[in-house]
């Protein structure tokens, strides 16, 4: 199939209208949530409300991943990856399987990118994929190109909706033709599962979903149909209150209900439990698991049932107990397994953890789902994607000392031995479209509204403008707000806002667990002088939120948060290594070697008419370079903390930085960002990051298991040689690394002329 592609470059010269579009922020009123009542209930609301997309721009470090994003594999798969641009959605006949799910990941992430970055280029693509989605639904309300009963499955609608959602926010232009869809599509919806959930659950000859990942994500059909109910209800509120019931009440029938998931008695504490296969596999698997996060709290909008916003709070304790990585996301490749740290975590499930992480904070309040998602975004995600954001894994090992394909696939489950290499599809496709709403999701979850409207607070710190309008004190004229954060973090720890307001309201910034509140201070600049005496922080304890009323039109902030690094101990007396939100791995130096493309599961090379035409869609095979130590034990007794002190943003090679030990809890990295800049483009590649560790360290005998490093709780831990100063970086940046690691006691070691 061959797209006009002089017609969609065309639309992006128009800019597809709205209040997403070009560099700028535009403050958009935000209308407040509408009643939507059943049986004399409203649903329930946010503690905090993200803002309408486009109202968060990137600054800085993030503003470069996103359009290296864009530059890269996710802004491109619309010209050539055959499950994007050969979609059966879109006129092609190109799909990976009876879900007919690939083009509409691949919506759901690109929408939130378009109109984050205001990249007028993927706004041309995303506008093309609504025009003719809209374009085509079909007349009894359909939306997609399925014409039998056998071939139309309501999963892949869901991610097709959760994109609408996100447009009709970003781009008034088309939120009318957008919601005329929506409303069409559910009145068909609900008539299907009224008839023995049509669409959902298989019945005869169905081939939707012989799997059953529907049944799974039943839960998925909640946002949107939510965010219809309380902006757009149009008389039409029993049918959509009755789509999600209905929903549920097919996934019970199935036997997928994650409220029998949830619980003590029932979550499965590694693969191997007996118990566990008395679940369906359903609930094992890891994609499915980081999805599942969002059910109780889907329900519990509905009913306000408190016990199901409990529940949610124990799912979150026990993932962390049993399944999540150090580096936050859950270890599962296809299903959760154990805490070994040569597990496979699919780079699914980070993208979806993120995304949990921050619905589920904006519903419990909790400091802690906020760290994780930050954790998540800052550890999990990034090793996965290379730098380039050209390629990405499978599965990432959190001990893993080479990318390649491994001799064996018996370490993972139904996961092939070419997974952890950096590819274009190195397993199954639903990475490669899903992968690319992480970023643009975390930034636009990175600011919120309070519960009551007037207050603005920024929740994940990264650099970011957002513009919104709240409502005005004592219910007054709105109060059009900016807020513009100028940040090196999470590599550096300094935070400087500069915010604008037509009237007085209350500024949030959300303090990490990790920050050390009594070192930690901010600083309001006073209108008479450019700066004033720091007041300590003293966030409220039961939310971590330091409340700093504005009550000036235009003031500058700055937030300094202090920190040390912090040793966490595991089981087998083993460690892993944390300076603020960043999680750091034993730097292990690789070389690449570029192959062609292969296909998932057969091998075969990829035909040309599905990779990059300009070549950059290559695997990428790691190993590590010779005399490379990847086997080491550590004394996490003596680290240190080194600061690159002579930076260039057009190298990042470790050979010419000058380190020096920084003794200092605050990291004064963000001073006049703009003006000089500290953070190398990209930044998650080994040596980019401005912050590392040093950490006395042995050589040790580390055997190999089935073509991995072995789980370090299974053998004697027996030194080679004498200590020396190992070299610890952000486990983001280094694709090859090892983050779990045996503790030995050592003599004191000279770090002298080691920085």
């Amino acid at each position: 199939m061959i797209l006009p592609r002089l017609f969609i470059a065309a639309l992006a010269a128009l800019g597809g209208g709205g209040g997403g579009g070009g560099d700028g922020v535009q403050a958009r009123v935000v209308p407040p949530p509408r009643s939507a009542v059943r049986d004399g209930y409203d649903l329930v609301q946010p503690v905090y409300r993200p803002l309408d997309l486009g109202s968060v721009k990137p600054l800085g470090w993030f503003k470069d991943q996103l359009e290296l994003e864009a530059a890269g594999l996710s802004g491109n798969m619309f010209d050539f990856y055959r499950f994007v641009h050969d979609s059966r959605w879109i006129g092609g006949e190109t799909e990976y399987s009876h879900l007919d799910e690939a083009s509409p990941y691949w919506f759901n992430g690109l929408v939130p990118l378009a109109f984050g970055l205001g990249d007028e280029r993927i706004r041309g693509q995303v506008k093309y994929y609504l025009d003719y989605i809209l374009d085509h639904q079909q007349e009894d309300g359909w939306i997609g190109f399925e014409t039998t009963r056998q071939t139309r499955g309501l999963w892949a609608r869901c991610l097709v909706l959760l994109g609408l959602v996100q447009y009709a926010e970003a781009d008034p232009t088309q939120t009318e033709r957008i919601v005329d869809a929506m409303h069409r599509y559910a009145v068909l919806a609900h008539s299907m599962l009224k008839d023995n959930y049509t669409g959902l659950i298989v019945h005869g000859d169905d081939v939707f979903d012989t799997a059953g990942f529907g049944v799974g994500r039943t839960h998925e059909m909640h946002i949107p149909m939510q965010w219809l109910l309380e902006r757009y209800p149009r008389n039409n509120s029993q049918i959509l209150w009755e789509v999600m019931d209905l929903m549920i009440d097919g996934g019970v029938e199935w036997g997928a209900d994650w409220r029998t998931f949830w619980t003590e008695e029932a979550y499965p504490k590694d693969l191997y439990e007996s118990n566990n296969f008395n679940l369906s596999w359903v609930f094992l698997h890891g994609v499915n698991m980081a999805q599942g996060l969002r059910y109780p709290l889907s329900l519990y909008r509905n009913t306000g049932d408190e016990a199901l916003k409990q529940q949610t709070r124990d799912a979150v304790d026990l993932l962390a107990a049993y399944h999540r990585s150090l580096a936050g996301t859950i270890i599962g490749d296809e299903y959760v397994s154990d805490l070994n740290p040569s597990r496979g975590a699919e780079l699914c499930i980070a993208a979806e953890v993120m995304f949990s992480a921050a619905y589920i904070y904006q519903y419990l309040g909790d400091n802690d789902i906020a760290d994780w998602a930050e954790q998540t975004a800052f550890n999990a995600f990034p090793v996965s994607v290379s730098a380039d954001w050209w390629s990405h894994q499978y599965v990432q090992q959190e001990n893993q000392p080479w990318s390649r394909n491994l001799s064996t696939s018996e370490l993972w489950q139904d996961v092939d031995s070419y997974s952890n290499v950096f590819g274009l599809e190195p397993n199954y496709p639903c990475c490669t479209v899903n992968h690319p709403q992480a970023y643009p999701k975390f930034l636009a979850n990175s600011f919120a509204t309070t519960a009551d409207g007037n207050g603005l607070a920024h929740v994940f710190l990264i650099p970011g403008t957002a513009a919104t309008t709240l409502v005005g004190p004592d219910g007054g004229k709105p109060n059009a707000v900016r807020v513009t954060a100028n940040t090196t973090y999470p590599f550096g720890h300094t935070i400087t806002y500069a915010i604008t307001a037509d009237s007085a309201f209350d500024f949030y910034v959300r303090i990490p667990g990790w920050a050390d509140p009594e070192l930690s201070t901010f600083t309001i600049a006073s209108p008479s002088s450019s700066s004033s005496s720091p007041t300590p922080l003293s966030p409220a304890p039961s939310t971590s939120l330091q409340k700093i009323p504005i009550t000036n039109p235009t003031t500058s902030l700055t937030l300094r948060l202090a920190t040390t690094p912090r040793t966490t101990y595991h089981a087998n007396h083993t460690a892993a290594l944390y300076h603020g939100p960043l999680l750091y791995a034993l730097a292990v130096e690789h070389d690449t070697v570029a192959l062609a493309p292969r296909t998932y599961r057969t091998g075969a090379l990829l035909p040309p008419n599905t990779t990059d035409p300009h070549g950059h869609t290559r695997d990428h095979r790691l190993t590590p370079k010779a005399g490379s130590r990847w086997n080491v034990a550590i004394d996490p007794r003596q680290v240190k903390v080194v600061v690159r002190r002579s930076s260039s943003s057009s190298s990042s090679s470790s050979s010419s930085s000058v380190f020096e030990e920084h003794t200092d809890p605050i990291l004064d990295l963000d001073l006049d960002a703009d003006a000089d800049p500290l953070l190398p483009n990209p930044i998650w590649e080994l040596g980019a990051p401005p912050v590392e560790l040093r950490v006395a360290a042995v050589e040790i005998e580390w055997p190999v298991a089935l073509d991995s490093a072995a789980d370090p709780g299974t053998f004697d831990v027996k030194a080679v040689g004498e200590p020396f100063v190992a070299r610890f970086v952000p486990y983001g940046s280094s694709k090859l690394h090892m983050a779990l690691l045996p503790v030995v006691e050592l003599e004191d070691v000279d770090f002298g002329g080691e920085l």
